[in-house]
């Protein structure tokens, strides 16, 4: 019996990772500025997601380019940039919130330098040693700002759209073309916070491996050997984490049962996002490598549509028209 439960314990940690990242997601969107929006006061565009969608395609036949001729190193210090400014963005509007009675009394804006020394003491930890606890780490708090982000720039509509797309995309670039084992491959050997890693035994060192996905390969054909640990995309945490977010923040204002409605069916999104996360892991302990988004996708609009019709008890699911006129 305590064998079963050592066996699931990296299973139970992405789940907990998955729950973390979300609700810190619910709590810190309410610090963070309207400039933070991408498109402004334009929330409900449908169109607006797919010009995510186009960047991210590009973004991601960039990285393949750069492995295939052997530069991945420019890609490390590229996400290293990117990782210290969202890791700025992420803490300066909590910590400005925060400490603002310190700021007045001190009359000095302490936070925008904390927020400065934080975010480059954490990229240069993730440079120098980039433990798995490092990595992931880096990677929550990183995930819950996008999560965060991502959600006051879009309505409900626009995140349908986001879901839906980019679930269709993860499952052709796992199972058609494949392109995405070899782009996860390539960052794994990079050591970056785009992968969330997971380990099956005390001792298991992160920071000197190589070759992470060709050993998973490995083992995944011998079904005898154990992994030595368990991995998920930051991607597959982030992405359905957006839809309870925007929920919170452009439901009607309702109160049901004394709790407050736009947040029950933003848990219920999570619910379906964790119940998502909860098969998919019964598939990666298989032993086989499976695309996140489709089910985590599915299982956290499944979960905010069933809350809505209890909570609101109509049919729109909080999609706004608005943009139509």
């Amino acid at each position: 019996m305590i064998e079963i439960k050592r066996k699931h314990l990296p299973a139970i940690a992405i789940l907990c990772m998955l729950v973390v990242t979300h609700l810190v997601a619910l709590n810190v969107v309410h610090t963070y500025p309207r400039e933070y929006r991408a498109f402004g006061e334009d929330t409900d565009d449908p169109t607006n997601p797919l010009i995510y969608v186009g960047f991210i395609l590009l973004f991601t036949g960039g990285m393949l380019l750069l492995f295939k001729y052997g530069k991945g190193n420019y890609l490390q210090y590229l996400i290293l940039g990117v990782v210290a400014l969202t890791l700025f963005y992420v803490f300066y509007p909590v910590l400005w919130v925060a400490g603002y009675s310190l700021t007045q009394i001190l009359q000095f804006d302490w936070a925008f330098f904390v927020s400065i020394l934080l975010a480059l003491s954490l990229t240069y930890a993730l440079y120098k040693k980039p433990e798995w606890y490092v990595v992931d780490g880096v990677g929550v708090i990183m995930g819950a700002g996008i999560a965060g982000i991502f959600g006051m720039t879009f309505g409900i509509l626009p995140v349908f759209i986001l879901l839906i797309a980019l679930a269709i995309y993860d499952f052709i670039s796992v199972y058609k073309t494949k392109h995405m084992v070899s782009l996860a491959s390539g960052i794994m050997d990079q050591k970056l916070p785009v992968m969330m890693v997971v380990p099956n035994k005390k001792d298991y060192d992160f920071k000197d491996k190589e070759g992470v996905m060709d050993e998973v390969k490995e083992k995944n054909k011998d079904k005898k050997k154990k992994r030595d640990a368990m991995f998920i995309g930051l991607g597959d945490i982030i992405i359905p984490g957006i839809l309870p977010v925007s929920a919170s923040l452009y439901l009607p204002s309702v109160m049901v049962g004394g709790q407050y409605g736009p947040n029950l069916v933003a848990l219920g999104s999570i619910i379906g996002a964790l119940c998502g996360m909860f098969v998919l892991q019964r598939f990666v302990m298989k032993g086989k490598a499976h695309a996140g988004l489709p089910l985590l996708n599915s299982g956290a609009i499944l979960g905010y549509m069933t809350t809505y019709l209890l909570v609101y008890q109509n049919l729109t699911f909080g999609v706004s028209l608005a943009w139509m006129i």
